[in-house]
């Protein structure tokens, strides 16, 4: 695995002139940072009017990301080939709200406020004593949590001037959610969708493509990065980690061209804060507060877009839930995985982030969650998750379809497969109030539909489908590759 500085492209700037990017960057005449008007008073929950940012009310500050060939901290200019500069003032801001744009605003109403939804049916179905609520992200146009930080991306980098993005993506869900905001505002848009689920998912590159985008399997033979992956396994199943690598070298040497990622990074989880900041709302009007919150977990933006506002509830007192995340037992990234500095690809292209990681050359087996498919994970959720400030329990993908099973059946949702951890793990919790006659109250992410995973639900129905579990001799060899920092 090549790593070295002489197999980069000109990604980061050696040495760059240290920006100024913690205030407000200049921006086109036609960037506007203004509050939106909420939607009519009909509408019992109102649209959030900024994003959250968790790192302003953290006691400890996460470790700074570095530089892949300094080892130094990382200079926000230092971003700069690859996002546009408010993006970047984003990522590493510590205000603690950051206001939403008018037209994201105004694309954002297409589906939100998302519904919040008690569970009745399924609390029947288990005789628990246990309230259930999900908060369903399925109704966005891409159908799941995805399009929340897609607008906005999309968004800065057309007011940026920006003509062309491209990104990587596993299950497809982020893939269509940025194919679906770059039609909104005039940006080609080019996708590397992880060569498992290309296979498995086609109607999501359809979908993708019905939208403008141009998808290539990866590994692929169009980069650098894919080909020496295919010389040295010409059957990769691919992985996050390699179509990162690919979508950062295509946008690293087109100068028109920028970077977008669908998690992982600060200015993505900010972004995915909306769907929590409703949620506490809607739980409000509902006299409930919840006791555990569960979300899956892949890089991380599902689970902290959720979590993060009942966080800083907690941390200010005011509710004391606990959080937990849920991974698939075949890439336990939190619950095997070490802390440790590590690239956020597998060509090694990327920043160094301090995070959970099984090795940025670790290749998952090919589970029907594409979307949790990632060797690592927010170094936000990473670093809470050193504090001790939330929970991560890996399942194995049969229990979660047993259980999407009985939420279809009950709930009439049909889950993707990234969700149905999180099912999995809200009815365990449920089984145990009935075991105990506690009346917790539940509340979990239900990220998105599963409409196009339907071969994934053939497999399982026909007991085709088993369970995948990572090969300790192959983490080892991973871990072993992980930066000595």
């Amino acid at each position: 695995m090549a790593t070295t500085a002489s197999v980069r492209p000109p990604l980061l700037r050696q040495g760059s002139e240290k920006a100024s990017l913690l205030c407000k960057p200049k921006q086109r005449a036609s960037v506007r940072r203004r509050s939106f008007t909420a939607r009519a008073s009909s509408n019992p929950v109102s649209i959030p009017k900024q994003w959250y940012n968790l790192v302003a009310d953290l006691p400890v500050k996460p470790p700074p990301p570095l530089h892949p060939q300094t080892h130094q901290p990382l200079n926000p200019s230092d971003l700069s080939p690859l996002f546009p500069d408010e993006l970047i003032r984003q990522e590493v801001t510590e205000e603690r709200f950051i206001d939403i744009p008018e037209e994201v605003a105004e694309v954002y109403k297409l589906w939100r406020p998302t519904p919040l939804i008690r569970a009745r049916r399924l609390e029947k179905l288990l005789g628990t004593p246990a309230k259930i609520y999900y908060k369903y992200e399925g109704t966005s146009p891409a159908g799941s949590h995805k399009p929340n930080t897609a607008v906005p991306q999309a968004w800065y980098n057309a007011a940026a001037g920006v003509r062309s993005v491209v990104t990587e993506t596993g299950a497809g869900q982020w893939g269509s959610a940025l194919s679906f905001a770059s039609s909104l505002f005039g940006l080609t848009c080019e996708v590397w969708q992880v060569r498992a689920s290309y296979d498995q998912k086609p109607y999501r590159r359809l979908m993708m493509e019905t939208w403008g985008a141009t998808v290539h399997p990866s590994p692929s033979a169009a980069t650098e990065s894919g080909r020496r992956i295919l010389e040295r396994d010409p059957a990769s199943p691919g992985s996050l980690g390699i179509a990162i690598s690919e979508a950062v070298e295509v946008a690293a040497r087109d100068a028109d061209t920028k970077y977008c990622l669908g998690s992982v990074l600060n200015h993505v989880l900010l972004h995915q804060t909306v769907i929590g900041e409703e949620c506490l709302e809607q739980l409000a009007a509902a006299g409930d507060v919840p006791d555990v919150v569960i979300g899956c977990t892949g890089g991380g933006s599902n689970f902290g877009g959720l979590v993060f506002p009942f966080m800083r509830e907690k941390l200010a007192g005011r509710m004391s839930p606990a959080f937990k995340a849920v991974e698939p037992a075949a890439c336990p990234t939190l619950t095997k995985g070490v802390y440790a500095y590590d690239f956020g690809d597998t060509a090694g292209l990327t920043p160094l982030m301090k995070m959970h990681t099984l090795g940025h050359g670790f290749v998952p087996d090919p589970i029907h969650a594409g979307g949790l498919r990632y060797h690592g994970m927010a170094p936000l959720i990473s670093h809470v998750y050193e504090l001790g400030f939330m929970e991560a329990i890996a399942i194995q993908q049969t229990e979660c379809f047993d259980a999407a099973l009985k939420f279809a059946r009950t709930e009439g949702i049909i889950p993707a497969p990234e969700p149905t951890h999180a099912i999995a793990a809200a009815i365990r919790e449920a089984m145990e109030c009935k075991r105990t006659g506690e009346k917790k109250v539940i509340l979990m992410a239900m990220c998105g539909h599963g409409h196009f995973d339907l071969a994934s639900y053939e497999k399982y129905l026909r007991g085709d489908m088993v369970d995948l579990s990572h090969s300790d001799e192959k983490l080892q060899e991973a871990l072993a590759a992980v930066p000595k920092i």
